[in-house]
């Protein structure tokens, strides 16, 4: 599977947005029950929000985003998209000691 980063830019203030907000809210949650979405929110004093999609393709992400609501309705000016190969960072540990800890790890003779 392959991880993405999306960034969207908006045309439109949050106010603008503010009518498919709950669409787009929706849309949002259910990739993420689905685990297509890992990460997604607006960036801090920017027009803009930062996804983190998982998928097999690149074609898969391309119909998940026309799919999305707010570029449906003309609000993302502009797409940036980037595969990103994550390796490094307390979550990239997180995620794998909690594979590990799935797994039944022998006793060590001696040990107490």
């Amino acid at each position: 599977m392959a991880k993405f980063v999306v960034e969207f830019e908006y045309n439109v203030d949050r106010a603008g947005r503010q009518g498919l907000h709950p669409a787009h809210a929706e849309n949002l949650y259910r990739l993420a029950d689905k685990g297509v979405l890992l990460l997604g929110g607006p960036l801090v004093g920017e027009n803009s929000g930062l996804l983190v999609y998982e998928v097999e393709t690149r074609d898969e992400l391309q119909r998940i985003l026309d799919d999305e609501p707010y570029v449906k309705g003309g609000l993302v000016a502009r797409t940036r998209i980037q595969e990103w190969a994550p390796g490094k960072g307390s979550w990239i540990t997180a995620l794998n000691n909690s594979g590990n800890a799935a797994k039944e790890v022998p006793a060590v003779e001696g040990a107490h």
